[in-house]
């Protein structure tokens, strides 16, 4: 259902199911799928017991057969980049506006074959997003620690932040806190719409910090989905992609469907002037890290070399790309 962006209260129906059915003894779940008794339960209504209910009955429920048949790759025409990608830079979980804990986030990208995916919530000042404070990216920090010490070196949860990039072009987390990650992606989120001249000098203000290893999802554009659309900001581009060939930073191919971030022109200015690129899912669930398909699609249209994307690298390459301006 993510994968397919389905409406979030369905996928969201489903999920609270799970947490309600999973901490119950098996015979319990099953007599109440017998009896018919499951939407008794808190979270559960009929379409989610009926799930569980084939499930205890040996049975694969409809929905997923019919699910299952979407399985294919989102997109088509990048394969070969895709499978050389070996992570993903930009991933939120419930610890700010994704939907599913951060342990589920990295267990998925393992099972989808990542060597590393670096876990990005928002900053403080995006409290729409529940952006994280200092106090509590510091408490997520050592959530982070403990995952890395049950996988055992099998898979790498990286330390990040997707920052703010506030209207002045400084970042919107204190120096000492950025300088504990492993990697850093930085985006604005407000004022999308300020004039091209002030935009452009703070989008260059926070490339220019050597804190920030990643511009996100550069022009803020949404071309469709349930958010509406959304014009993309406006600035000078060929300046601010020059400041990030100039100092290594990578420009984000955000392989959000709605987003198509950045658009095929400013892709292949960026191209031109010799940037780096990070193909991220930007995903908010489990389910939508597997939209690196459409950023891999596009990054091969495009024509750009796999060895300046830097989510091909290996896991000690990538880090010790990232903190070389430090």
């Amino acid at each position: 259902m993510e994968r397919q962006r389905e409406e979030s209260r369905r996928i969201e129906a489903f999920r609270n199911a799970a947490r309600t059915i999973l901490p119950l003894p098996e015979d319990e779940v099953r007599s109440r799928a017998e009896a018919g008794t499951l939407t008794e339960l808190p979270g559960i209504g009929p379409s989610t017991a009926a799930v569980i209910t084939d499930a205890c009955n040996g049975v694969v429920p409809e929905r997923l057969v019919k699910l299952e048949k979407t399985a294919g790759p989102l997109a088509t025409g990048g394969e070969e980049l895709r499978a050389r990608l070996r992570g993903d830079l930009h991933s939120h979980s419930d610890w700010s506006d994704g939907g599913s804990p951060l342990e589920e986030m990295a267990m998925t990208a393992m099972e989808l074959g990542h060597d590393y995916l670096v876990l990005t919530d928002h900053s403080p000042r995006l409290r729409v997003a529940n952006g994280l404070s200092a106090e509590r990216l510091t408490r997520q920090l050592g959530v982070v620690d403990a995952v890395n010490e049950h996988l055992g070196g099998a898979f790498t949860l990286l330390k990040g932040i997707e920052v703010d990039i506030l209207d002045d072009g400084s970042l919107d987390q204190t120096d000492e806190m950025l300088g504990r990650l492993d990697v850093r992606v930085a985006s604005v989120h407000s004022k999308l719409r300020m004039d091209a001249a002030p935009m452009t000098k703070r989008m260059i203000g926070a490339v220019r910090n050597p804190h920030t290893n990643v511009l996100g999802h550069c022009t803020g554009r949404l071309v469709t989905g349930n958010r509406g659309v959304r014009p993309q900001s406006t600035f000078d581009a060929k300046a601010v992609f020059t400041a990030c060939a100039e100092e290594g930073v990578a420009v984000e191919i955000n392989s959000r469907p709605e987003r198509r971030d950045p658009p095929t022109r400013l892709l292949e200015l960026a191209r031109d002037l010799g940037c780096l690129f990070s193909i991220d899912s930007d995903a908010h669930a489990p389910g939508q890290l597997d939209m690196l398909d459409y950023g891999a699609a596009r990054a091969t249209e495009a024509g750009i070399d796999p060895d300046r994307i830097v989510t091909t690298w290996e896991r000690d390459r990538l880090l010790e790309w990232a903190g070389a301006r430090l």
